[in-house]
């Protein structure tokens, strides 16, 4: 894709084992939020470290210089996503966007138009 101008950017957003307990127990005490609450979360849990290890090996092999990874991270969603935006802001002043030139007949067709109105 990328070979096809396609800009590609890559997001983790990566939480601690901290905040993610945090997070477990706000869902059970908002009933608003029970919803997002799964037992199979809690049994997940207990493999932290080889998820860990995973999320570092699939993004060792999968980031490239064309379409890299960021590793945000996400305890704090303001800062998470303050990342985020910071990062799409860069690689859309990296493409250099601009309008296209109007070739000199096109304007005068442009102003001929004007004058009419």
């Amino acid at each position: 894709m990328t070979r096809n101008g396609v800009v590609i950017r890559k997001f983790f957003l990566h939480i601690s084992k901290e905040e993610q307990k945090k997070r477990f127990l706000a869902r059970l005490e908002d009933s608003k939020k029970n919803w997002k609450f799964s037992m199979d979360d809690i049994k997940e849990r207990k493999f932290w470290d080889d998820y860990q290890e995973a999320y570092e090996e699939m993004l060792q092999n999968t980031a490239t210089k064309r379409a890299p990874w960021f590793v945000v991270p996400a305890d704090n969603k303001w800062y998470g996503r303050l990342v985020v935006a910071s990062a799409i802001i860069e690689a859309l002043d990296g493409l250099n966007l601009a309008y296209p030139d109007m070739d000199k007949e096109k304007q005068k067709e442009l102003e001929a138009i004007k004058r009419r109105c």
